[in-house]
């Protein structure tokens, strides 16, 4: 035990030579060395609880972001519902003035007289222009008259007997029904063979 005493009182008296900061940096080595395990567990748990934080906030972006996606698509929806609501209340209101012009017309008297000659060709290019601003809008005509009757397009008002046309085959379109972006919006008033 003498010789372990002597031993460490050497080693001892060997570190009180070394210069100030060798036995400092000595021992904030031997310090390092003995935390190093403890540092690295800490890191490590840091570094996971980092990793999970951002996880959870790039989920939680991808949440929002689908989100918001989702509702830009639902309003662009409703705005165009809403176009297409208002269009077609106006385009209904527009039908009657094409019946008035289509029975105007018809009835127009065939005569030489250049006035009378002049306002009808003057009737017949505004109603021209008047269905190609409607066929610019989506509005186009049903097309009713020798076709099977489809209670989704054409309203049966009348029944004829006709055998030349056979039988829930349209005879005679009374009103003319038009058709907005491929919904009814005015029902073709037809006659119907039996």
């Amino acid at each position: 035990m003498a010789k372990n005493k002597h031993k460490h009182e050497r080693e001892d008296r060997a570190e009180q030579t070394l210069h100030p900061e060798e036995a400092a940096a000595k021992a904030a080595a031997e310090e390092d060395e003995a935390s190093e395990p403890v540092k690295q567990e800490a890191e490590e748990t840091a570094d996971k609880a980092a990793g999970a934080e951002i996880e959870a906030l790039t989920d939680r972006l991808k949440r929002t972001l689908a989100e918001f996606e989702n509702f830009r698509k639902r309003s662009e929806r409703e705005k165009a519902q809403m176009f297409d609501l208002g269009a077609k209340s106006v385009l209904e209101k527009l039908l009657p003035v094409i019946d008035n012009f289509e029975r105007s017309i018809a009835q127009a008297p065939e005569s030489e007289d250049p006035g009378i000659k002049s306002y009808a060709e003057g009737m017949e290019m505004i109603y021209r222009q008047l269905l190609k601003n409607m066929k610019e809008a989506g509005v186009e005509p049903i097309d009713a008259i020798g076709k099977p009757f489809d209670p989704n397009y054409h309203n049966a008002v009348m029944h004829e007997e006709n055998e030349e046309l056979g039988e829930n085959v349209v005879a005679e379109e009374l009103q003319k029904g038009y058709l907005y972006k491929d919904s009814v919006l005015r029902h073709s008033m037809v006659k119907v063979a039996n």
